[in-house]
């Protein structure tokens, strides 16, 4: 019995032994297992983790480049702004990260979910942007809380700094936070989300030029993410500088002009196309674009009936009114319809059919010239030479100064604004052009559109005699020492063909509105320089209210182009005041007060002892008020 006991104890002893060392095998085995698999198969996404640990990259912002005057007086610069951003591989908890984020500093929570939600799919060790353009205090709060804030990081990025927080802002335009779209687009492959980029005016147009490219410091850190040595380091290349064809001080000038109307101005050079002014008034701040706009303002700028976020430069489609009634004389002289001595009776209407055209002087203008019928812009003179011409004939004058299509000026939205033809209605309507529909195109109203581009355009082709130039922005591209990279000559984009002789007889009509009694343009008249140009009045609404008063919005809009010196034409400008009313009062001053800016900067520079007490409000009243001839000649009374 002993016996039998001690064999079966000694078989359940070697069963133990045997399922013991059957565990500890298989526990080896999958030991040996998973060390395989670790030092074998996930060697190098272990070693990788191992160096993102141990390694982190810190993003450098290169500078945008600046943005000057034709003169080099910086409008665009850069100043230091401070993002939040995390490194992803740091944040163990994100909720609770985001919680403590949103209740420290007062960040949306939901706008940090969208950011981290952006970059998925991105190397965790790359910081990622919550919160651009945060204050300082925030800075502060953020440094002192650092313990509680886990994979935390302050960036320092630049950011647009303005000369002026009005100076051409439709021009120069504004950066923001890249989007979604733009990241997928075409030429934006080295950006990353919370980069800054131009999104509209020069700063988008010239992106490419300003934009530079970032560097960035690799660290070394510990496992507390305190930074133990620097182990490569790219510097960040400042983007290049953009220089403008833009004087300052006549754009300053022509912005004050405005004071708080609703409109639009663009001076350029008879004879290189470059844009001297480019004005929209009423503007908007720029620089409240690089962060999160306040919603209030944002409101503000949308229940404004003046339309601040509208380049009217650009954009604003007019009727150019009896400004238009340039192209009407230079195509009735060319299709031989009527010479210098050609006249017209005026009684103050015009019947064709059972329809009676107005003109603006109710009493008439008698025995009317070419050189009266511009002087005083006499509708009826233009009736009839529009009855006579036909639409065609006077679309194909204003196609030969390529109006209704983009001069190509070079910023983006551009608009045509409309030549019409007879073909074009049939095409847009389905209708036959009829024979009244032409009087009013004649004196630039019925379906006639044109932006004020074009309309500086139109004189500046007037002044030189038939050389259309196509309006450029930008003299040269230059790198951060100054030196040219590309330049930007003149080019020549159209010629009208048509005789010197025949722009000589509208030129003296045009010298005539500004200088001679009766004439409507007296109020853009010089004292020193002979100015040339043409008023217009624009109807916005046909029938008016006149006993109760119009409101604002059914206003008509107010005209004005010119050149000037007469004899030797330098500069064109081309105003709209919205809802101004008449061209005479309303926008001849403005270019008036343009053409005394430019003038006056080719002066020589007076010393600064003769400036000395002299405020900047004194010094901007000096330079215009004497300069405008006061009071009117007798019989200066027209106001078109």
């Amino acid at each position: 019995m002993k016996g039998q006991r001690f064999v079966r104890e000694v078989m359940e002893s070697k069963q133990r032994i045997l399922v013991i060392s059957f565990v500890v095998g298989a526990i080896f085995f999958v030991l040996l297992l998973r060390l395989w698999h670790l030092q074998i198969l996930s060697s190098e996404d272990y070693r990788s983790m191992s160096e993102n640990n141990r390694l982190r990259f810190v993003p450098v912002a290169a500078s945008r480049g600046a943005i000057m005057d034709r003169t080099g007086k910086v409008l665009v610069s850069n100043r230091p702004s401070f993002s939040l951003a995390v490194i992803p591989q740091e944040v163990k908890d994100k909720d609770s990260l985001f919680d403590r984020l949103a209740r420290l500093l007062g960040l949306d929570r939901s706008e940090m979910d969208e950011r981290w939600n952006k970059v998925k799919g991105r190397a965790k060790y790359y910081p990622v942007v919550l919160a651009s353009n945060i204050s300082r205090d925030q800075v502060e709060i953020i440094e002192e809380n650092r313990l509680r804030l886990p994979g935390v990081e302050i960036e320092m990025k630049p950011v647009r700094e303005y000369s002026s927080t009005i100076l051409a802002a439709h021009l120069l335009g504004y950066i923001g936070e890249i989007s979604d779209d733009e990241m997928d687009k075409n030429g934006y492959e080295e950006y990353n989300p919370g980069d800054y980029v131009g999104k509209n005016g020069i700063e988008r147009s010239w992106e490419a030029e300003l934009h530079g490219n970032d560097g960035g410091r690799q660290l070394e850190v510990d496992a507390r993410g305190r930074v133990l040595r620097t182990i490569s380091e790219t510097y960040p290349t400042v983007g290049n500088s953009v220089v403008l064809t833009i004087d300052a001080a006549v754009q300053k000038q022509a912005e004050k002009a405005f004071g708080d109307q609703a409109g639009a101005a663009v001076a350029l050079d008879v004879n290189s196309g470059e844009v001297l002014a480019f004005v929209s008034n009423p503007a908007f701040d720029p620089s409240l674009f690089s962060g999160k706009l306040p919603a209030d303002v944002w409101k503000s700028y949308l229940d404004d009936k003046r339309h601040p976020l509208e380049n009217k430069a650009l954009t604003g489609q007019y009727p150019p009114g009896s400004t238009f009634k340039v192209i009407t004389a230079l195509a009735g002289l060319e299709n031989g319809q009527i010479s210098d001595s050609t006249t017209v009776n005026c009684s103050g209407s015009y019947e064709l059919g059972d329809s009676t055209f107005k003109c603006w002087n109710k009493r008439g203008h008698g025995t009317t010239s070419l050189r009266k019928s511009l002087r005083e812009s006499c509708d009826v003179y233009y009736y009839q030479l529009g009855e006579r011409l036909g639409v065609d004939l006077i679309a194909k004058t204003a196609q030969k100064f390529l109006l209704g299509m983009p001069l190509g000026i070079g910023l983006n939205n551009e608009k045509p604004g409309l030549i019409p033809t007879a073909e074009w209605k049939q095409k847009r309507f389905g209708k036959r052009w009829y024979h009244g529909e032409t009087l009013p195109v004649s004196i630039g109203q019925g379906y006639v559109l044109m932006t004020p581009i074009q309309m500086a355009s139109m004189i500046a082709t007037v002044a030189n005699e038939g050389t259309v130039y196509r309006p450029f922005l930008v003299k040269r591209i230059v790198d951060t020492d100054g030196r040219p990279l590309k330049e930007f000559k003149p080019e020549i984009i159209g010629r009208t063909g048509i005789s010197a002789d025949k722009f000589r007889l509208v030129k003296q009509g045009l010298f005539a509105v500004v200088n001679e009694p009766g004439g409507t343009g007296a109020m853009a008249r010089l004292y020193d320089v002979r100015v040339a140009g043409k008023t217009g009045t624009s109807q916005v609404v046909k029938l008016r209210d006149s006993k109760r008063g119009t409101p604002y919005q059914f206003r008509d809009h107010a005209l004005f182009v010119a050149f000037a010196p007469y004899d030797k034409p330098e500069i064109a400008v081309a105003v709209v005041v919205e809802h101004g009313e008449h061209g005479g009062g309303a926008a001849a001053p403005i270019a008036g007060r343009i053409l005394r800016a430019y003038f006056d900067g080719k002066k020589p520079v007076q010393k600064p002892s003769e400036k000395s007490n002299v405020t900047d409000e004194e010094e901007d009243a000096e330079e215009i008020s004497p300069s405008i001839k006061e009071p009117r000649a007798s019989g200066d009374t027209a106001n078109d």
